[in-house]
């Protein structure tokens, strides 16, 4: 018996190292964009799927103990992306006291013997990321600053070449050139950033962090320095147009962020997309009056399915809370009301992982969106269904639990298998064997529910769902 329970702990600790080991994505190789320009992927051709949250002031606000914590939290609920202001202030500070720039951008004899600096707390978050497999988005300096003068040209590639030298061997950077700002602000300044890193750093994917309701493919798509564009999809609720934003916009699309999917999906060169900051969870709807309704659990999954859906490369989820860090003894900022260890139980924040393991269960790099898997006229705002496929599987998301008739036979095989997933839950709900013909599907909801789904069905040949949704599902735990 003794030996039996032996083996039992020697085979658990073993697969327990080998999902200790997958969570090193880079032990894949460096990120890449793929071959087709739509998504991301590691040098030997493994997918990557940027599951990211906003972790803006964690170098200003959390201590090393609560670094470590946070990230694991982040680790537990699939993330592996955290998006971070290395700089909030010119200079910020940190929990410790410590200054970010005590001499301006001269940076040189930034490390004092026998003091913990604020670039030595940076480099502790970093690490502490990779050994949970997470990359740290690194907005290097946030976009208000530099709009204010707070950084030059000359300053900038001073600082980038610093940050580029301090990072370039690190395994899980991300540079993230702007930060809250349109790409015609500043534009010399965001551009001697990006080439003084690139200069150092050929190795770490770019990108440009736009301002609310725009797109940086919109100025920076033909540049060598970008690798990939960002949106922010904003906060606003329909009818919502004044205030911060592209007030270019028409009335009436404020939530719609599958369109910059769209946008940057017709530009050329193709590059990856994703919504880098959509509605946060618990913020007042248009952000700055805190006696608006909050986004819900049930906004955050919208936004994030109905981006992936259209062709984003992964998605960035936000909360209130969490992105402040704030606990009680802070301002709060936008009516935050609760602590950020608290909200790190908030249901958005945890269900976030599950649209990770559904678009990675089936074959990658084929999928494309295909909004003509909707037979007859298609819905508006909430009622709209987002759907994407590959060649013999299709994934279609429903808000609202409306009817759907959806042409299967836009994929392979002459007989269809079909289940729902729940997307609060990852949990899969057979629906059984549909013939190869335009399809009716209804679950059973009320209308405007919150009990959204995603309708599955593959060629009946296949068993993605079977081998490897389960699988996922098990490795989270």
């Amino acid at each position: 018996m003794k030996t039996k329970i032996l083996l039992l702990c020697i085979v658990f600790l073993s697969l327990s190292g080998a999902v200790l080991k997958a969570q090193l994505p880079w032990e894949h190789g460096d990120l890449q964009v793929s071959a087709s320009g739509r998504y991301l992927q590691h040098a030997d051709g493994t997918p990557f799927f940027w599951l990211g949250d906003t972790g803006w002031l964690m170098p200003e606000r959390l201590n090393r103990e609560e670094v470590e914590f946070y990230l694991e939290q982040c680790r537990r609920a699939g993330y592996n992306v955290v998006q971070v202001q290395t700089v909030n202030a010119v200079p910020a500070m940190n929990c410790y006291g410590q200054s970010s720039m005590p001499d301006g951008f001269c940076l040189d004899a930034i490390d004092r013997k026998g003091v913990y600096g604020y670039w030595d707390h940076m480099d502790y978050i970093v690490r502490t990321a990779a050994t949970k497999g997470i990359y740290i988005g690194m907005v290097c300096i946030w976009g208000g600053l530099v709009k204010q003068g707070w950084m030059n040209e000359q300053e900038a590639q001073a600082y980038g070449t610093f940050l580029a030298r301090r990072y370039q061997d690190d395994p899980n950077i991300v540079w993230i050139i702007g930060g809250d700002i349109r790409g015609d602000v500043k534009t010399e300044v965001w551009t001697a950033l990006a080439t003084a890193i690139k200069s150092v750093d050929r190795k770490h994917l770019m990108t440009f962090h736009p301002f609310g309701r725009t797109l940086s493919a919109t100025w920076f798509n033909e540049a060598d320095w970008l690798d990939f564009n960002m949106f922010q999809s904003g906060h606003r609720r329909y009818g919502q147009l004044k205030g911060d934003g592209d007030d270019t916009m028409q009335p009436g699309m404020e939530e719609d962020n599958w369109r910059y999917v769209q946008a940057a999906w017709a530009a050329v060169p193709a590059k990856p997309v994703l919504d880098a900051e959509p509605s946060y969870e618990g913020i007042p709807q248009g952000l700055h009056n805190p006696d608006e309704p909050r986004w819900q659990a049930a906004d955050v999954r919208r936004y994030a399915y109905w981006s992936v859906f259209a062709g984003s490369c992964g998605h960035t989820y936000g909360n209130n809370s969490i992105m402040q860090f704030y606990r009680p003894g802070y301002s709060p900022a936008y009516g935050a009301d609760k602590s950020w260890v608290e909200a790190l139980n908030d249901e958005g924040f945890r269900q976030m992982q599950w649209l990770k393991w559904l678009m990675l269960a089936f074959p990658y790099f084929d999928r494309v969106p295909d909004q003509q898997l909707m037979a007859g006229q298609n819905g508006e705002r909430y009622d709209r269904l987002v759907a994407t496929r590959g060649k013999d599987y299709l994934l279609v998301y429903n808000h609202t639990a409306r009817p759907m008739q959806i042409d299967v036979t836009r994929i392979e095989g002459d007989e269809k298998k079909a289940w729902w997933y729940d997307v609060k839950s990852g949990k899969i709900i057979a629906i059984g064997r549909v013939k190869n013909e335009v399809t009716s599907f209804r679950y059973d909801a009320a209308y405007q529910s919150g009990d959204d789904r995603v309708l599955i069905v593959t060629d009946a040949r296949k068993t993605y769902v079977e081998d490897h949704l389960s699988y996922n599902k098990e490795e989270v735990k």
